[in-house]
Order: C-alpha cells, then structure tokens, then sequence
C-alpha cells in the first residue's frame, strides 16, 4: 500500500477512536472519571486531525467520511453509554432511549453535514457539532458526579432535560463557530473569535480543567442567543412595510 500524506491526519482519527472505544470500557467498569476524560482526549485528536489534514493538504472526503465514523464512536456512543452508566439506567427503559438520542442525533447531524459540505474550510456549523456535544457531556460528569454519592440533586434531576437539549441542538439549525485556525488571515478576519478561543483555553489550562464545563455551556448558549436575536430581527423586518424595511436594511448595511 502507498503511504501517503494522508496517513498523518488518518492516524489522529484513528486516535480518536480509540479513545471513544477505551472510554466505553472504562465506564462499563464504572469508572467514569477516567472515561470522561478520554472523551474530551478524543475530542484533542479529532481537532489535530483537521489541523494536520491542513498543514499536509490532505484534506479528503475519505478523511471526512473516517472522520464522521470516529466521531459517532467517541462523541455518539461513548458519551451515550457514559449518562446511561451514571444516572439515566435508572429510568428503565426510558433511560435507554434517552441516552440514545445523544447517539442517533448525532449520526444524523454528521450525516446532514457530510451531504451539506462544500469544500473543507467552513465559516460555521448547522447545528450543535457532535464533538462539543460530546465534551459538554464528559464535563457534566467530571463537574457533578461524586464517586460513591454518584449524582446528586439538581446535577441528577436536569441530567435527562440536559441530554434532550442537546441532542435536539445538533439537528436543529442553529448556528455555531468553528475553531479559529492559527494563521494571521483567519485571526485579521476573526480577532474577537480568536481573542475568546484563546481566553478559553487559557481558563481550561488554569483551572486543570475545571472551567471546560462553564466554557461550553458558554458556547451553546452563544449559539443560541445569536440565533434568538436573528429571528427576532427577522419578525420585526418582517411587520414592517416594504420602505420601512428598505430603509433599515440600509442601515444595518
């Protein structure tokens, strides 16, 4: 077989994946500390992959195509079986499906994006993106989960609300950042982006961690209050008469 440079981004996908698989074994022996981690460990290596597929300009539909598979795995499964471990197996068979749905949204989300995609550099995303999904979730259990005492209180009764939400944000047309690529172009296009991803990682990298959960709350709910204020503006063009919204089209212009 000809190695080619593909084979570096392909080996930080598989990486990936193997973290989503060691996170499932991790949680099935009910350690759940250690298998949040290895889910936001994948999400590392699922940002290295895009990265090196740039820097090696190997950017494929192969390697979407891998890539979306890897990422069901680590940021489908794994974090599915990891909510159902901790708390949603109470619920029966109801907590099946719920944590279900973090899997099955997020294959539809990687499937809408994937015949959706033109081109490989993106502005945003439609849709909460599965790996942030899958990162919000690892950090809910490393905020809230406490070893014998397992979920306690408001952490244990929003945990379900939590997973609907999010899986109903991946498929829902609700627009979200990329990752500011570390070039000069992209940071004179996106000062501000860049500025609060640097201030973020930054907080992570202080905090050991602790501030990963606030950080993507953060996030989602950025997402959302854009979306709120653009369909708001959108009703409000929308009532008015044909000049009127001429003359603020031209204003906002």
């Amino acid at each position: 077989m000809k190695i080619t440079r593909a084979v570096v981004p392909s080996l930080f996908t598989v990486l990936n994946m193997f973290c989503g698989l060691m996170s499932i074994i991790h949680a099935s022996r009910g350690e759940y500390d250690t298998a949040a981690w290895l889910i936001i460990l994948a999400a590392l290596f699922d940002s290295l992959d895009g990265i090196m597929a740039r820097i090696t300009k190997s950017s494929s539909w192969f390697g979407v195509q891998f890539d979306s598979l890897s990422d069901v795995v680590s940021f489908g499964a794994a974090p599915a079986f990891l909510v159902y471990q901790v708390h949603l197996h109470t619920f029966g068979g109801l907590g099946i499906i719920l944590s279900s749905m973090l899997m099955i949204f997020g294959a539809l989300r990687l499937a809408r994006f994937n015949v959706q995609l033109v081109g490989h550099n993106k502005e945003f995303f439609k849709g909460l993106p599965i790996p942030p999904q899958g990162v919000t979730i690892a950090a809910y259990v490393l905020a809230y989960y406490q070893g014998t005492a397992g979920l306690s209180g408001a952490p244990r009764d929003l945990l379900a609300p939590f997973v609907i939400v999010l899986s109903f944000l991946m498929v829902s047309s609700v627009k979200y950042d990329t990752i500011p690529s570390l070039n000069r172009r992209s940071i004179r296009k996106h000062p501000v982006r860049f500025a609060l991803f640097v201030a973020a990682a930054t907080a992570v990298v202080v905090t050991k961690g602790e501030a990963i959960f606030p950080v993507m709350v953060v996030f989602i709910l950025s997402g959302l209050m854009r979306y709120t204020i653009t369909t708001l503006r959108k009703l409000v063009h929308h009532g008015e008469s044909p000049e009127q919204e001429s003359e603020a089209t031209s204003f906002d212009a």
